[in-house]
C-alpha cells in the first residue's frame, strides 16, 4: 500500500503539511512518496508526470493532493485505479486548467478552509455535490496551517476507512 502526495503550485514535495500527513500514513503502514513538481507550472504536465509515476507501481495507491496537487491527483485518478483520494483545497474549476468536469471512480474526501482566498470554497462545495464526495469545511485559509491538527485527524480517519473497506468491516 502506498500514498503518493502531490504538492501545490508554490510549495514543495516535502512541505510541513505533507510531512505531517506522511507521518500519519506511515503510522498506518503505508509507504509514502511525494512527487517533485517544482519545475512544472502547468497543471496538466503535472498530471502527465504523476501518470508516468503511477504506471510503474503495481500496488494499491492512495493519492493526496493539495491545491494544484489536488487537481493533479483527481485528474490522474480518472485514468488509473486508485484506492482513495484525499484532496486539500483542490484547485478545481480554475480558469486555464484543461479539465473542468470531474468524475470520481474512487472514495474521495475533500478538506477546504472557509477563509481560502486562493481557491474559492464554493469550488469544493460544487465538486462534492456533483460527485457525492465527503466534504470537510474547516476554519482556516488556503494553506490550512492553522487547522493542521484537524486535517491530520481527518486524514487518519480517511485512512482508517480505507483499511476497513479492505477487511469488509
Amino acid at each position: 500500500m502506498k500514498v503518493i502526495f502531490s504538492h501545490g503550485k508554490e510549495s514543495g514535495p516535502w512541505g510541513s503539511k505533507i510531512k505531517r500527513l506522511a507521518t500519519t500514513a506511515e503510522r498506518f503502514g503505508y509507504q509514502v512518496d511525494s512527487i517533485d513538481y517544482t519545475d512544472m507550472l502547468d497543471p496538466d504536465l503535472r498530471v502527465e508526470c504523476l501518470l508516468n509515476v503511477l504506471s510503474g507501481i503495481e500496488e494499491e495507491v492512495t493519492l493526496v493532493g493539495s491545491s494544484m496537487g489536488g487537481y493533479v491527483s483527481l485528474v490522474a485518478s480518472e485514468s488509473v485505479a486508485t484506492k482513495g483520494l484525499f484532496l486539500l483545497a483542490p484547485a478545481l474549476y480554475m480558469p486555464g486548467y484543461k479539465k473542468q468536469e470531474y468524475h470520481c471512480r474512487t472514495h474521495v474526501e475533500v478538506v477546504h478552509g472557509w477563509s481560502d482566498s486562493v481557491i474559492p470554497v464554493e469550488h469544493s462545495i460544487k465538486f462534492a455535490k456533483v460527485n457525492h464526495a465527503s466534504l470537510h469545511l474547516v476554519a482556516g485559509d488556503h494553506r490550512l496551517k492553522s487547522s493542521i491538527d484537524e486535517v491530520d485527524a481527518l486524514f487518519a480517519k480517511f485512512l482508517n476507512s480505507l483499511a476497513k473497506s479492505d477487511t469488509g468491516s
